[in-house]
């Protein structure tokens, strides 16, 4: 039996770096997903072995099952309807697996994402053969929430082949998980985003989970649904950032000017609880999108003002807000800033022209661009028979 799984990225329409101080912060999921597939030799096949195949990146690791009980038997597991916290110790005993599959020193990043994928294979499915392929439409390390989408499409492919969720394997198609089911997903990969990240704030997993958009304020998450389709064109700088270094800066620029940037921060979030009722709000006619259009265009502009004034901006992203200024394209860095990736919102009715062109430009410059739907679809599964 093959099961596959997929579960988008995330985008930050508004709020970033002012949802740390207390601010309302708007995120959505996009149409640009990472896809898993699992596949479980039939009983009476000779094969022992649990095999990790990544092939954007043409990455192979391989252990021996009688391996892995060895290293990880005396954690308990399996236990797929009890997400748990990967300990310390239990961290060590996975690293040491993975210690011998050499990963390159320039791709050292990986062990956190092979390690995740340990733990969620073992605690969910415990020590049974499978090959696992994954595969990904997201740009890694570029704010696009990669790791948390590769997460939740582990996730979902272990429940799925697991006894605990209720899924019926003979519908064609895609599937989307039932509310309790998504719920027990969302921890999961909650679970194996900690080992990735740390502490990550669970805003990522939940996005790729549950889909469409979340409105989060002081660690509460609230589900919302757009009434109108949106479209994208999502720009890849190609510049790395450190998001903790980003993070710091707004705050030692916050303690310099408390009441200036106290103002910033409000403003932030008056905007992000403006784009989410407009986000809401029911456009009946083209008349009606295109007014909603507008106004978010001008909301993006405005959080992008505050984003340059917290420091978080960056020559690459300026350029592309001139790019995109030129044929007067709203445009936002989104994410931690200093690089990363930029929104332009594309109106309905924009000439594909004129999308063609922006593109071209950008690219130009060494951009890579992608165009995506927002809030769209959460976590789906489907089924097939092995070949």
């Amino acid at each position: 039996m093959e099961v596959k799984a997929r579960a988008p990225g995330k985008i930050i329409l508004s709020g970033e770096h002012a949802v740390v101080h207390g601010s309302t912060a708007v995120a959505a999921s996009i149409g640009l997903c990472t896809y898993v597939s699992l596949q479980v030799p039939p009983s009476n096949e000779n094969d022992d072995r649990l095999t990790l195949q990544l092939k954007d990146m043409a990455l192979e690791f391989s252990w021996p099952i009688g391996r892995i009980k060895e290293a990880l038997s005396s954690l308990g597991g399996p236990f797929p309807s009890t997400p748990t916290s990967c300990s310390a110790e239990s961290f060590k005993l996975i690293l040491a697996l993975i210690e011998g599959q050499n990963i390159l020193e320039a791709k050292i990043s990986l062990a956190s994402g092979v390690s995740a994928f340990l733990w969620l294979y073992t605690s969910i499915l415990g020590f049974k053969p499978a090959t696992v392929v994954v595969t990904s439409d997201l740009p890694l390390g570029s704010g696009l929430g990669s790791s948390a989408a590769l997460c939740v499409a582990f996730s979902a492919a272990l429940l799925a082949c697991s006894d605990t969720v209720n899924i019926d394997m003979k519908q064609e198609g895609w599937l989307v998980f039932g509310e309790s089911e998504l719920e027990l997903l969302n921890k999961w990969a909650f679970e194996g985003e900690k080992i990735i990240h740390g502490k990550p704030s669970g805003i990522d997993n939940t996005v790729s989970t549950y889909g469409n958009m979340i409105k989060f304020r002081s660690g509460n998450l609230t589900r919302i649904k757009s009434s109108m389709p949106l479209k994208m064109l999502i720009t890849n700088t190609k510049v790395g950032r450190n998001t903790k270094a980003l993070v710091a800066g707004v705050s030692e620029r916050t303690l310099r000017n408390p009441d200036a940037m106290s103002s910033v921060f409000n403003a932030v979030d008056s905007i992000s609880k403006e784009l989410a009722n407009v986000i809401q709000t029911p456009a009946s006619d083209d008349l009606s999108i295109t007014a909603k259009e507008e106004k978010l265009e001008e909301l993006m502009e405005m959080n992008q003002g505050l984003l340059q004034c917290m420091g978080v901006s960056h020559v690459s992203i300026e350029t592309v807000l001139r790019t995109t200024l030129k044929y007067k394209l709203a445009s936002k860095l989104t994410g931690a800033g200093g690089g990363g990736c930029v929104l332009t919102l594309l109106p309905t009715l924009l000439s594909g022209t004129i999308v063609d062109k922006v593109i071209a430009e950008l690219e130009s410059c060494g951009f890579q661009c992608l165009i995506a739907e927002i809030g769209g679809k959460g976590a789906e599964i489907c089924f097939s028979a092995s070949s």
